[in-house]
């Protein structure tokens, strides 16, 4: 095969892989409207997307018709079982990161307007829908970007160009998608680029997306139900004039971060070799 031949087939193959992880979010997103326009007491929605999670999660591992393509798709989707010791190190190394870039971006909103998700207005819902749909949108989010993104478009993307820049191109070619939903301010997407390093990279050394997974799960909970509904209540002033809250998110966000990448780099050196 031709280098061109060969390039356009990767890059075809990663947009279908892209694309069909919008479309699996926005069966999710139209599931939920018409959940909350219809009968919002009842969070059927929710029962309904679990059924098509777990079906889209089984074809995507190498379930059902056509029998040809069951080995590859088992293959993409990248959720090989993982130690247990090495996924709790990846989980550490994952909660301790993502710990401070949230510390980050709380800090941020005191120095700066940081657009992002809006914050979902709760009022008029019952306690049982608000919960389920957190919870499911926080599995939806993580499930399907996992599996497109650091499953399958990183698996095809490391066999052409190596782990790490597969890492780099994934977070960067994804860029447009947080653009497209959280606005295109240059801090926003420099967060937001942050994240899907951290994730493509523990995917990348646990060869699972199985952590990835549950950190993504984790920290999409966190901001769907502290971060985002609380940013209303960080306000931007120059330098120096920031209340004393801005300086211990600074002084946690430096601790996570050194702790954080600690972890990372013991985490690398443990992951086993390929053929090993």
């Amino acid at each position: 095969m031709s280098v061109a031949r060969h390039v356009g087939s990767v890059v075809v193959f990663c947009l279908v892989a892209f694309l069909a992880t919008l479309v699996s979010q926005s069966v999710w997103t139209g599931l939920l409207v018409a959940n909350l326009t219809t009968s919002p007491g009842i969070p059927w929605s929710v029962a309904v997307m679990a059924v098509l999670l777990w079906a889209m999660w089984r074809y995507a591992g190498g379930a059902w018709w056509p029998n040809s393509t069951r080995q590859s798709r088992a293959w993409y989707r990248r959720a090989n079982p993982v130690a247990s010791d090495l996924f709790l190190r990846a989980m550490l190394a994952g909660l301790l990161s993502l710990g401070a870039l949230i510390s980050l971006w709380l800090a941020l909103g005191h120095l700066i307007h940081v657009p992002g998700n809006p914050a979902a207005n709760y009022a008029g819902y019952s306690l049982l829908t608000v919960v389920a749909v957190v919870v499911m949108a926080s599995l939806v989010g993580a499930v399907t970007e996992e599996v497109g993104l650091r499953g399958y478009m990183l698996t095809r993307l490391e066999r052409s160009v190596g782990g790490w820049l597969a890492v780099a191109i994934v977070a960067l070619a994804i860029s447009p998608g947080h653009g497209a939903t959280q606005g295109f301010a240059v801090v926003t997407l420099a967060w937001y680029l942050l994240s899907d390093l951290l994730l493509g990279a523990l995917s990348l050394l646990t060869r699972s997306i199985l952590p990835s997974i549950a950190l993504h799960a984790v920290g999409l909970l966190a901001f769907f139900s502290v971060v985002w509904p609380t940013d209303r209540f960080r306000h931007p002033a120059p330098l120096g004039s920031q209340g004393p809250e801005f300086w211990i998110e600074v002084v946690v966000f430096g601790i996570l971060l050194v702790s954080g990448l600690a972890a990372l780099r013991s985490l690398a050196a443990r992951t086993p070799k390929y053929g090993a």
